[in-house]
C-alpha cells in the first residue's frame, strides 16, 4: 500500500509537466506554407500537408493549422515541391554579371541549384570561381562545380595537345583534379566530342575520373556517327564509371541525326545491362528536338578555321575538305536543319539557315559553312532529333532533366530556347499535353534523383531536416514562352521561388534576395 502511495506524487508531477507542455507554444516559423499538394521529390504521389521553414530548412511538414509563422503563404491548392537542379548548366560564367546574378531566368523555371562547368570546361582555379560567384551581392540560386577534363589537359600539356599525355603530365593532371576536388569539385566533367578532349584516350579519362571520385558527366565522344558513333560512346561513359567507380552520366543524351534515329532503344539497352550489373549509370536529357553547338564543331570536328583555311587553299584539297563539311551537314539532317544563333563570322545572319545563307550567296551550303567558320565561327541551334527517341529516353527512370543551357542579356542573337524553357517545357509539354511522364516522376527526375547522383546532402527533398529549396506551382499554368525566334522570354508559371528559407520569387515577382550558395562536396 505504501508502495502505490508513494507512487501517486510522482505521476501527479509527470501529468502537470506534461500539461504544462502542452500550454508552451511551439515557436514561430518564419515561413509556413499551407494548404498545398506536397510532393516530396521521392515519385510518390502527392499528399495534403503544411510545410514549416525557419532559417535555412524545413522543420516540419504535416498539418500545422493554427501555428504562427512571419509569412504565412497560401498554396491554394497548388503542387509545393523541392525546387528543381540542374545537372548540365552553363550559367555560372553568367551569374558573375552583375545584371544576371538575380538568376532571373533560372528562377522563372522552378530553379534553385544549377551545376556548372560541364562539357570539359571551366576554370582549373575553382576556389577562385567560387569566391567570384559568392561575391559582389551572391547569386539567386545555388551553384555546384565539377572540374574540366579539358581544362586540366590544357594546363597541364601546353599547346601541345593533339597526343597522349606524358606520364610526368597525367600526374600534373590528376594533381588539378585532386586540387578540384579540395576545392568542392563533385567530379569530373568531359566533352570528348571536342578539343582537346577528343584526342585523349578512355584509359586517360578513366585515370582522371579515379581521382575525382563522386560522378564523370560527359558530352561523349559521337552523337552523330561522325566517327566512333553514338553507342559506343554511350558504352564509352559506362566503361569509364565501371573501371573509375563513380557514377557516370550521359551528358544531354540523343541519337543526332536522322542516320541515329531509333538507336535510343540500344543506347537504353546498353545502359540497364549495366545497372544490371552494378555499375551507377544515369543520363540527363532536355526536351527539345534540336541541339546547339558551333558551326565548327557541327561541320569539320577536330578542325578549326586555319585547318578551313588551308584546306581551300588547292582544289584538290578543297574539295575532299568541302565533301566532308557537306557530309557532316547531312549528318545533321541537312542544311534547312542548321540555323544561325549568334558569332563573329556571321553577325548579321541570326535565324537563317545555311540553304538560304547559301542561296543568298551563291554558294553550296558546305561552302557558306567554311566561309562563317574562316570568318570567325558562329553558334548554331540544329534540328536534329527525334520525337520517338526523346520520348524513350526521358521515360527511363535513370533520366535526369536538365536544360544544357546559360543566362545571357538579350541581344540580336538567337541562343537555344533552353536557357530559358527547358525545365517549364517538359512540365507543360511533356506532362501535360504529351503526358510522356507523370507530374510524380517528372519531378522526382529534376529534384532527388539529381541530388542522389551529385551526393547532395538534404537537398532535392521535402522532409523534415532538409534545406528549404522549394517551388511552388499550378501543373495547370506552367509554359515555357521561349521560343527559336524569340529565346529571350521568361517562363510562367512557377509562383514562388525559395531558396535556403529565403523568398527568390513570390506570385510571380522576382524579389533579387540572392539567397544561392556555392555547394561544398
Amino acid at each position: 500500500m505504501r508502495r502505490r502511495l508513494a507512487a501517486i506524487p510522482g505521476v501527479l508531477i509527470l501529468s502537470a509537466a506534461t500539461a504544462l507542455a502542452w500550454q508552451t507554444p511551439a515557436p514561430p516559423f518564419d515561413i509556413l506554407i499551407k494548404g498545398g499538394r506536397v510532393l516530396d521529390g521521392s515519385g510518390n504521389p502527392w499528399v495534403r500537408a503544411d510545410i514549416g521553414l525557419r532559417g535555412d530548412r524545413i522543420v516540419e511538414v504535416g498539418q500545422l493549422s493554427g501555428r504562427a509563422a512571419t509569412l504565412v503563404v497560401d498554396a491554394k491548392d497548388r503542387v509545393v515541391s523541392p525546387g528543381f537542379i540542374d545537372p548540365h548548366s552553363h550559367a555560372l560564367e553568367g551569374l558573375t554579371n552583375a545584371q544576371l546574378r538575380d538568376a532571373r531566368q533560372l528562377i522563372a523555371q522552378g530553379l534553385t541549384t544549377v551545376i556548372g562547368n560541364p562539357d570539359g570546361g571551366g576554370p582549373t582555379n575553382l576556389a577562385q570561381q567560387r569566391t567570384r560567384l559568392e561575391g559582389e551581392g551572391g547569386i539567386g540560386v545555388n551553384a555546384a562545380l565539377v572540374i574540366g577534363h579539358a581544362t586540366v589537359r590544357r594546363a597541364a600539356m601546353g599547346d601541345s595537345q593533339q597526343r597522349a599525355p606524358t606520364a610526368e603530365e597525367l600526374e600534373r593532371m590528376k594533381a588539378l583534379v585532386r586540387q578540384g576536388v579540395v576545392d568542392g569539385a563533385f567530379g569530373l566533367s568531359s566533352g570528348l566530342f571536342y578539343e582537346p578532349g577528343r584526342y585523349s584516350k578512355t584509359e586517360e579519362v578513366i585515370a582522371l575520373a579515379r581521382e575525382a571520385g563522386g560522378v564523370y558527366t560527359s558530352h561523349v565522344r559521337d552523337e552523330g556517327d561522325y566517327d566512333v558513333g553514338v553507342v559506343a560512346s554511350v558504352d564509352e561513359v559506362i566503361r569509364i564509371a565501371e573501371e573509375a567507380h563513380v557514377r557516370g552520366i550521359v551528358s544531354h543524351i540523343k541519337a543526332l541525326g536522322p542516320d541515329n534515329w531509333g538507336k535510343s532503344a540500344t543506347m537504353i539497352a546498353h545502359i540497364e545491362a549495366a545497372r544490371g550489373r552494378g555499375v551507377e549509370v544515369f543520363a540527363d536529357q532536355y526536351p527539345y528536338e534540336a541541339s546547339s553547338t558551333s558551326l565548327g564543331a557541327a561541320v569539320m570536328p577536330g578542325q578549326g578555321a586555319a585547318d578551313a583555311r588551308e584546306a581551300m587553299e588547292g582544289p584538290e584539297s578543297k574539295r575532299i575538305f568541302l565533301g566532308v563539311v557537306k557530309e557532316n551537314i547531312r549528318r545533321r539532317g541537312g542544311p534547312k536543319s542548321i540555323v544561325i544563333a549568334s558569332g563573329r563570322g556571321g553577325p548579321a545572319l541570326s535565324g537563317k539557315n545555311l540553304e538560304e545563307i547559301a542561296a543568298s550567296r551563291g554558294v553550296t551550303p558546305e561552302q557558306a559553312a567554311t566561309d562563317i567558320v574562316i570568318a570567325g565561327g558562329a553558334s548554331i541551334v540544329s534540328f536534329n532529333m527525334s520525337e520517338k527517341d526523346i520520348v524513350a529516353m526521358m521515360q527511363q527512370p535513370w533520366t535526369m532533366g536538365s536544360s544544357d543551357g546559360g543566362i545571357s542579356l538579350p541581344g540580336p542573337s538567337l541562343p537555344h530556347p533552353r536557357s530559358n524553357g527547358a525545365f517549364a517545357r517538359r512540365l507543360g509539354v511533356y506532362v501535360r499535353e504529351r503526358k510522356v511522364i507523370s507530374l510524380e516522376q517528372s519531378v522526382r527526375t529534376m529534384t532527388s534523383l539529381t541530388a542522389r547522383v551529385f551526393g547532395f546532402t538534404d537537398r532535392g527533398e521535402i522532409r523534415p531536416g532538409a534545406f528549404a529549396d522549394i517551388v511552388i506551382f499550378d501543373p495547370a499554368k506552367v509554359v515555357d514562352k521561349a521560343t527559336y525566334t524569340k529565346p529571350y522570354e521568361l517562363a510562367e508559371g512557377i509562383d514562388w521561388v525559395i531558396v535556403n528559407g529565403q523568398v527568390e520569387r513570390r506570385e510571380g515577382e522576382f524579389t533579387g534576395t540572392r539567397a544561392g550558395r556555392v555547394l561544398r562536396r
